[in-house]
This record gives structure tokens, sequence and C-alpha cells, in this order.
């Protein structure tokens, strides 16, 4: 975040370049060229006059843009750009970090998350709901369209050009549509002015080559925290990769036509302007940005759903959904005396009810497309083969086999993204004898829903085994003890060497030795286009009798485990959605001879 010189600087080059806009923001506080000033007033008139034209209005919400990219907009929100800051989990994570590192952690995370409420100086510690439209959006349309200048591993800190719904937009085209457009304004009802009425659209569109470059994207997603360990490595991952060499982008997998696969881009209208299609014939990138990730948030909150404004996210909080408030079912048993419930003040009325569960409808039915999205990007870019094994299995003996795990993705490793105590993507395998019962399994959850490792509550507490064969993708965080050996570690932060961490700048070329002192990360994951051997024994003594025994096999995937969820404080309520979400790829199963 600037200094209050750099905002002066800031403010100096916008009253430059906005003159008019400056002045009137000025008057408006009562400002006089004939008016003697102290100079503590001046400042606090500059300050005043600079909060306006850093107000919301210079930063446009993704609700003015739909009106005429409404489908761009279906698109985005549900995407994970736009949950990127009503994530709760991000901000339990983001909470947990900056508390355990004593606040030096700073702005590193809300600069992607939410990058406008950033910029406007919101407060990290701000909760959701006091914050502005436009910085609950996450990374919304402005996030990327109104940058002007080429960034590369920043962190985050990437500068959005400020403007009015009128401001230029930057993109991958060269404006010449829009100038039709602007041109005949009477018949396309737009307006270029508040002077005008109409839809208010940009004025001009520049073209912005990085923008449809891999190395856009890396602003965000190749990020150090301060201690210098990456906890975002896909654009390393990226540049290694054989996509790289054939000269395949980021957007062509995650905004092309088919999710996760370098398959051209749709053709589609850049917009739809009173009710005519502006150049439909164009390529159209899909704003969905399919991924892996996932919303546990309220969803009267999420997706972005303009008719939901109408509620407070306060008020949105205290709606049981779950509890089918405003279904008919539920309704007629409350008019009926069937059940009783205190309904808070807000909810009070049946009608509110009706209208909540109908916004509430209609964005579960955007989850379920979203939802579709990440199944197929994820079998898109993963392929499961066996099992393996030599010779027919015979009671009493051993049975040894294999599966194989291939990332089809050319692009980056599987799994990617966030590392340390997420993602996570196991092999969940079970074998049944010829009676139906489960004789053995591999990749079992416990109680919470982990995985039977060393972090499962219950294999701490000994309430189930721990399961030894495990096949897991999940990179971990290791941190060097005081005595003996490293520890996993949810977190890049080494509790062993001090307990109230003050995490600081290396003292050392962490670029070099590719992390810091104390702390580094076991990385699981395949490589681009490489496959892993998934090897089992089941003991002979399992095997009792001969006949058809089934092998079923599955990939599984998460966006947290739920120790980690504990560990930062998570609700009950975003465990039970995040396995809820959890999804199982590539299913399937083999009829065995037990001779």
């Amino acid at each position: 975040m600037m200094n209050a010189s750099g905002r002066r600087t800031e403010f100096r080059a916008l009253v430059a370049r906005f003159g008019g806009l400056a002045m009137a923001a000025f008057l408006a506080f009562g400002v006089s060229s004939a008016q003697a000033q102290s100079d503590t007033e001046a400042q606090k008139l500059g300050d005043e006059a600079h909060t306006e034209l850093f107000s919301e209005d210079m930063f446009p919400s993704a609700s003015k843009c739909a009106a005429c990219h409404e489908e761009i907009y279906r698109e985005w929100s549900s995407s994970n750009h736009a949950y990127a800051s009503i994530s709760p989990m991000f901000h339990k994570f983001e909470q947990a970090i900056t508390n355990l590192t004593q606040g030096t952690i700073g702005t590193f995370c809300v600069r992607c998350h939410q990058s406008v409420g950033t910029t406007l100086g919101e407060s990290r510690a701000a909760p959701l709901w006091e914050r502005s439209q436009v910085a609950r959006e996450g990374i919304t349309c402005i996030t990327c369209h109104r940058v002007n200048n080429t960034y590369y591993k920043v962190n985050g800190e990437r500068r959005i050009e400020p403007g009015r719904i009128y401001a230029p937009v930057y993109t991958n085209s060269d404006g010449e549509t829009l100038k039709k457009v602007i041109k005949d304004k009477s018949f396309y009802r737009v307006a270029t002015s508040d002077e005008e009425r109409g839809n208010q659209i940009h004025t001009e569109v520049v073209k912005f080559e990085q923008i449809s470059k891999s190395e856009f994207c890396a602003s965000c997603h190749q990020v150090a925290v301060n201690l210098g360990i990456k906890l975002e490595v896909v654009w390393d991952q990226y540049r290694d990769s054989p996509a790289l060499r054939e000269g395949i982008t980021c957007q062509e997998c995650h905004m092309g036509k088919v999710p996760g696969r370098a398959e051209g881009y749709a053709q589609g209208p850049a917009a739809v302007v009173n009710g005519e299609e502006i150049n439909p014939d164009r390529r159209r990138s899909n704003h969905a940005f399919y991924g892996p990730g996932y919303p546990i948030a309220h969803p009267g909150i999420f997706p972005h759903n303009p008719v939901a404004e109408n509620w407070t996210i306060e008020e949105w909080l205290q709606f049981d959904w779950r509890a089918g408030w405003g279904t008919e079912e539920f309704e007629d048993k409350v008019y009926n005396g069937e059940i009783e419930v205190d309904f808070p003040e807000v909810w009070s009325s049946e009608d509110d009810r009706f209208e909540a569960r109908y916004i509430i409808e209609e964005n579960l039915e955007g989850l379920e497309y979203k939802k579709e999205l990440r199944r197929a990007v994820m079998e898109n870019g993963s392929h499961l083969d066996g099992p393996f094994f030599d010779g027919a299995p015979r009671v009493g003996q051993d049975f040894q086999f294999a599966y194989k795990v291939t990332n089809t993705n050319s692009g980056h490793n599987l799994p990617s993204g966030s590392l340390g105590a997420q993602p996570e993507i196991w092999l969940n395998v079970a074998l049944t004898d010829p009676d139906g019962n489960r004789i053995w399994e591999s990749g079992y959850v416990d109680s919470a829903g982990d995985m039977a490792d060393l972090h499962s509550e219950d294999v701490q507490q000994g309430k189930i085994e721990h399961d030894r064969q495990l096949f897991n993708l999940q990179t971990k965080f290791l941190t060097t003890n005081v005595k003996g050996t490293d520890r996993e570690m949810f977190l890049p932060v080494n509790f062993d060497v001090d307990q109230r961490p003050f995490l600081r700048q290396p003292n050392v070329p962490t670029t070099v030795l590719n992390h810091p002192q104390f702390v580094r990360m076991e990385a699981r994951s395949i490589p681009p286009l490489s496959s892993r051997d998934a090897e089992y024994s089941v003991p002979g003594e399992l095997l009792t009798k001969p006949g058809t025994y089934k092998l079923s096999a599955r990939m599984r995937s998460r966006a947290e485990p739920i120790y980690f969820m504990r560990f930062v404080g998570a609700t009950k309520e975003m465990e039970q959605s995040m396995n809820q979400w959890m999804l199982d790829m590539h299913p399937y199963t083999v009829e065995i001879e037990v001779q």
C-alpha cells in the first residue's frame, strides 16, 4: 500500500488526467481559489478529494459490466476468481497466518484476493460485510481489464487504472467494433457520459498484448511469502513444461472451448447491446476460468447475484437454507403449526423467505454448472490405469498389484496451485470378496473426512489404523526441528525454533537454495505428461476363499484437508461443505479370479 507521499503523487497525476472531475471534487468541498487555507486544512481537503477520486465509482463493479456482457458475467459469477474475496476459508487462512507471523505477512494475501479493496486502502482486517461491493468481487472485471502495464513475479502488486465506467478497458481487441457502437449510440441506447441516457459503457478499448499471454497470470499464480518460500508455483511449472515449448498458453486450457485442453476457443459475441449481438463471430474466451477449486460459502452470498444484494451479507448468514427455509414443504409446516421457528427479524416475513429461496435455488444451479466444469477439467487432466499384476492371485498368498496415475496435462503438475496443506489428490482402492465384504482398502478417510495419514485426528487417537500404503499427491511443508528430524507442517511457519514467529526477509539467497532456512516443501505432485505407479500389497491372510473378487479404484480430490481447516478455526458448516464437494475421478471396478 502507498505511503502518504505516494498517495499525494497519485492524486496529482489523477488531477492532471481527470482535471474536470478533480475540480468538481474540490468545488464540492467548498474550495475556492480566493479562499485562504492553512496547511492543515489544505491537506484535509486534499485527502477528502483523494478519497472522492478513489471512491467505488472510480472502480466499477462487475454488475455494471453485466448490462452488455451478461453471458460473460454469468460465467464469471461462479468462478474461482469471483470467489477469491468471499471464500470463508481464505479469511480463516489469512487471519491464521497473520496471527502466527505477528502481522509480518502484511497485505500479501489480499493483494490478489481483494485487489480492488487493497487499492482502495481497505484494511486487510475488515470483514466482508464492511468492504465495498467491488472488493467483495475478488478478481473482478477491472482487476484484469484495467491493467495496462506488463508485470511478472510481483506477488500480486499490480496497479489497477482508476476511472469511471466510461474509462478505457484493456483487452486483446483493437476496439473497432466499439467505435461503431458509439458512432450509432442512439440506436444501441448507450451512454458515454452522465449527460446522456442509456447503458453506460466504456468509451475506448485499448489492445493490450500481455492479457492474452501466460505471463499475465504470473503476478498472482506465482507468489512467494515474505520469508521466501513459494506458495504458488504454477508459473515455474509451466515454464518447464511441454505446453510452453509448444506455444500453448494458460488461457487456451483455462478459458478455451474444452476445460483443461487446448482445443481452441468458442465463438460468440463480445457483447449484446440493446438486443443486438456485437461481433458474433469473434473468438470468445470463457470467463468461468476452469479449475479445481470450489466454493463453500453460503449460497445466498455466492455465486454473485445482483438480486441477492437486496439483503446484506450479515442478513444472508442468518438464513438457514439447509433447514429448508422458503421451500413449500417447510413453509407449509410453519403455517400449519407443525414446527415452530424463532426467525430472525429480517427473515420473519414468509414472502421474504420465499424470495430468498428462489435466489438460493438459482445460485445452486450456478454451482452445479461449476461442479461439472470442475469435474471436466480434473478428468481431462488426469488418467488412471490398472490394476497391473503378474499371474493369478491365490488363496493365502500376498496379492501385489499396481495402478498407474498419469498427468495428461502438458502445462503443469498434478496437482498444482497453492501448495503446502492443500490441495489434495489421492487414490482410493478397495478389494471386495465373493460374499460382498470389503476385506482391504487404502485411501480410506476418518470420521472427519481426512485421509488416514499422520495428521488424521482418528489416527493420532488410535481410533483407526494408519494407512501405510496411501498414495497421496499432496505437497507438504517440512520444518526443521531444534532436535531430531524434520516434521510436516500445515503452513511455512516454524514453531520448533520460535513459538512466537516473527518472519523477516531471509538473510540468505533463497533463489539459490530454493527455500528459506528451516522451512522447505516436499513435493509429491506428478510433472506434466508423466506417470507414477501406486503399488499395493494385500496380505494373503485376507484372501480366504477362491472366487470372484472385485477391485475398485477412484482418484479423489478436495481443496482442503479437514485437519487444516480445524487448525485455522473453520466452522462445522465449512467442514460439511468442503466434504460435500469432494470429487471422485475415474471410478471403476474390475473383477479378479482368485484361485
